[in-house]
């Protein structure tokens, strides 16, 4: 702590307190705003570009924000073959992949289902935990609102008529996005928790691998526009810039002053702007088993990030230490949300 924050009163207090950041509620909400518009930015997008142009456009952009967040902070990228190696792998399950799937899909399901498949990763996460992480033992609690959670998601899709009128394809791409996130995390958890270089470094890395990557296959399945579209290339810019570089250096700020536990909320809220956007501007229907579903995803997803009460068992495994979410290290993982 500097000496004139630790300090008795002295006139400099009032402007060190105006300089400070903007109250974490108002970057909460700015998240989840920016993150809940970016299925309508994709859905824009891709009315002018092919999905993996969306894609390595978003990446352009958003790695463009973190490096100029580099250099004012003068941080380097990382160092070692082997980090690198491991960030090329969070770059895909985390950026690559998943923006990709989400940009395909939108060619054939609202913007508004891409978004409620993305509240699914939480779902996804809680399943993979339970083979893949031996120290994360869910609780009865959190067990239930898996099933919760996927029983919602079957009721968006609406099950009981034969998901009738449904694009199966599509839906699936966006599933599987969803998916992609939770792999990534846990991939991440088990090779780079542990790093010395700072999550802005990292993070910064990990897009530049997912822009060479998609720079890689795009040439290769698509071909150049035959002119720019403008709306649809300002949707991508501010996917790129906003969804991506500006909201993961938010989120960062989020997760080292109010906690990873609080942090991730956002989440929940993501789905809800998603649906808003693609019905207010975009105009899209919805069925009434949509925001329904919604709703159940949401409450199952919350239920599976349940903080255990003091007596609570993990299910199956009595004896296992209960995790406490807080008590984690509150250092950021890399980047990868929609």
């Amino acid at each position: 702590m500097s000496t004139a924050t630790a300090s008795s009163p002295h006139p400099s207090a009032p402007a060190a307190r105006d300089r400070r950041p903007l109250h974490w509620r108002v970057r909460f909400a700015f998240l989840s705003l920016i993150w809940g518009f970016s299925f309508l930015f994709m859905k824009v997008g891709t009315e002018g570009f092919a999905p993996f142009q969306v894609t390595l456009g978003r990446l352009v952009f958003g790695t463009a924000v973190l490096v100029v967040a580099m250099a004012v902070k003068r941080e380097r990228l990382p160092h070692g073959a082997r980090t690198w190696a491991h960030l090329a792998v969070a770059a895909f399950f985390l950026n690559a992949l998943p923006f990709s799937l989400f940009a395909y899909s939108e060619l054939t399901i609202p913007s508004t289902l891409a978004g409620i498949c993305n509240a699914t990763s939480p779902l996804w996460g809680m399943a993979l935990s339970l083979v893949a992480l031996s120290e994360d033992r869910p609780t009865r609690v959190r067990v239930a609102g898996l099933g919760l959670g996927f029983l919602g998601v079957l009721t968006v899709l609406g099950a009981w008529q034969g998901f009738h009128g449904l694009d199966a394809r599509g839906t699936a791409m966006a599933l599987l996005a969803s998916l992609s996130y939770p792999v990534g995390w846990i991939y991440v958890r088990r090779t780079l928790a542990g790093s010395s270089e700072s999550h802005l470094s990292l993070t910064g890395g990990q897009l530049l691998l997912a822009t060479v990557q998609l720079a890689v296959v795009t040439p290769l399945f698509t071909d150049l526009p035959s002119h720019l579209s403008v709306v649809p290339l300002l949707a991508i810019a501010a996917l790129g810039a906003l969804g991506t570089g500006v909201a993961m250096l938010v989120q960062y700020g989020l997760v080292a002053e109010v906690g990873p536990t609080t942090a991730q909320m956002v989440t929940y809220f993501v789905p809800i702007i998603a649906t808003a956007a693609g019905v207010a501007v975009l105009g899209e229907q919805l069925a009434w088993s949509t925001p329904v579903g919604a709703v159940i995803v949401l409450a199952g997803a919350a239920l599976t990030q349940a903080r255990p009460r003091s007596g609570d068992r993990p299910a199956g495994n009595p004896a296992a230490r209960l995790e406490q979410p807080e008590a984690k290290s509150s250092r950021p993982e890399p980047a990868g949300k929609a």
